[in-house]
């Protein structure tokens, strides 16, 4: 978005409207205000009630320039409106409460607010977004796929309906392989989200978010053959919009989508063109050389995978250098070497004990904790 969204000329009269800021949750200094108001995924917009410092309007994922001025509008709205009624009353309470981390109750309150109706479309699929956003992240994939298949038909064509999609499959492919209705689940759902595809105002991330999902549901489906198609249909997307990417930043924003999908192929190599562009063109990002350890590493390249890692390391700061490190332990036992292996998980968990508690992410750490412990 800062590439292709921020740059928009629509947005020049939006300067005075509110005051901006942008937060680096990779930064330590920034952990005061990540404990208080805390963030789940990239990118997160949360619109803070000057009077209460309290969030007042939030939504997670990309959005174009057209979507972020109706969202402005409508965060306007729910400072001064909140109370208008009672649907629109439980749905700023439940954005509220997901800005504590309040999932569980955030559920509800967005549950009541679709069981009152009278939101408008735009909100309703806001709402149906964040509810089934929740229901995945608390694991209740059960819930997230019935809401999904429920409500999700019913919301107008665009980013939401889309996103609903999206969340349904993953919750989808994640249930047990013997729930019940787990197939059938998972094809209507893969269905919503190529009907998605063609929805207008959607960004190239979520486009190739949609087509990924496809790949994903095929792999978790144990069909190879259709994950490889879906993969080469991702690849082809992604070579397309490099051609017509607006800068190289813009561009690079889709490099993991292409190291997966060039795995998924088998053809790893494929993506080594574009990571090495991007490391030239954005010199700063720890982020094409993080990728280029990856395909490095599928192409037995283990030396190559490590220099790249160690250059990635120098820039990358803050929790992501814990996947880097995750990353390199992994190049070492596809190499052999054990010890060297054991010694990058336990940097990783050095490094982890010095992130303050905000930025500590608890569910890597433990995965890592237990990934040591079985070396």
């Amino acid at each position: 978005m800062r590439a292709t969204v921020f740059t928009d000329a629509a947005l020049v009269k939006q300067a005075g409207r509110f005051v901006w800021l942008s937060i680096d949750t990779e930064n330590p200094q920034n952990a005061d205000f990540l404990a208080r108001f805390p963030w789940e995924a990239v990118p997160t917009f949360q619109v803070i009630d000057p009077q209460t410092e309290r969030v007042a309007y939030r939504w997670l994922g990309a959005v174009d320039a057209t979507a972020l001025l109706e969202r402005l509008d409508e965060a306007e709205v729910a400072l001064r409106e909140a109370q208008a009624s009672p649907a629109l009353e439980h749905y700023a309470r439940g954005l509220a409460l997901d800005g504590e981390s309040k999932k569980e109750e955030a559920v509800a309150a967005y549950e009541a607010a679709l069981a009152d109706g009278g939101l408008d479309e735009a909100t309703r699929g806001r709402t149906v977004e964040a509810l089934a956003f929740d229901l995945a992240t608390l694991d209740r994939n059960a819930d997230c796929v019935r809401r999904a298949l429920d409500l999700g038909p019913t919301l107008m064509p665009g980013a939401s309906r889309a996103n609903v999609a999206t969340l349904g499959l993953s919750c989808a492919v994640s249930l047990e392989p013997t729930a019940p209705g787990r197939a059938e689940s998972t094809a209507a759902l893969e269905a919503q989200v190529r009907e998605a595809l063609g929805f207008p105002g959607l960004l190239d991330d979520d486009r190739a978010g949609l087509l990924s999902s496809l790949v994903d549901a095929r792999e978790e489906a144990g069909d190879a053959e259709g994950q490889k198609a879906a993969a080469v249909e991702l690849l082809a997307y992604l070579d397309e919009q490099a051609q017509t990417a607006p800068s190289p930043e813009a561009r690079a924003a889709l490099d993991g989508f292409r190291v997966s999908a060039s795995i998924a192929t088998g053809d790893p190599a494929h993506a080594l063109p574009f990571l090495e562009a991007s490391e030239r063109e954005l010199p700063q990002d720890y982020n094409p050389l993080s990728r280029q350890a990856v395909v490095l590493r599928e192409l037995g390249r283990y030396d190559e995978a490590l220099a790249a890692s160690d250059r990635a390391l120098a820039l990358a700061y803050g929790p992501r250098k814990l996947g880097i490190y995750d990353g390199r332990a992994t190049i070492f036992e596809k190499k052999g070497d054990k010890a060297g292996a054991k010694a990058a998980l336990e940097e990783a968990l050095a490094h982890a004990a010095t992130l303050p508690e905000p930025m500590r992410p608890k569910r890597t750490v433990a995965r890592l904790e237990e990934r040591l412990a079985k070396l």
